[in-house]
């Protein structure tokens, strides 16, 4: 089974770190450390999901890839 790609990167606007998950729109978080915003975002995606059957809403298949892997898998 496939899961949802997160990216996780450095803010220094924010002074921490951001982790995101690009095809669950808006779908983010923030954490003091990489472990921290991975923990974060992982909690983040539960409530997206779980929100999005409540309201019946579609939820979109994991499609996102960096482009480092679709240049290995080419």
């Amino acid at each position: 089974m496939h899961d949802y790609h997160i990216n996780i990167f450095y803010s220094e606007d924010d002074n921490g770190y951001i982790a995101d998950i690009p095809d669950l729109e808006a779908c983010s978080a923030f954490g003091d450390t990489p472990d921290e915003a991975l923990h974060e975002v992982q909690k983040a995606k539960k409530l997206w999901l779980e929100a999005a059957l409540a309201e019946s809403k579609p939820i979109p298949p994991p499609k996102y890839r960096p482009v480092i892997y679709q240049a290995i898998s080419a």
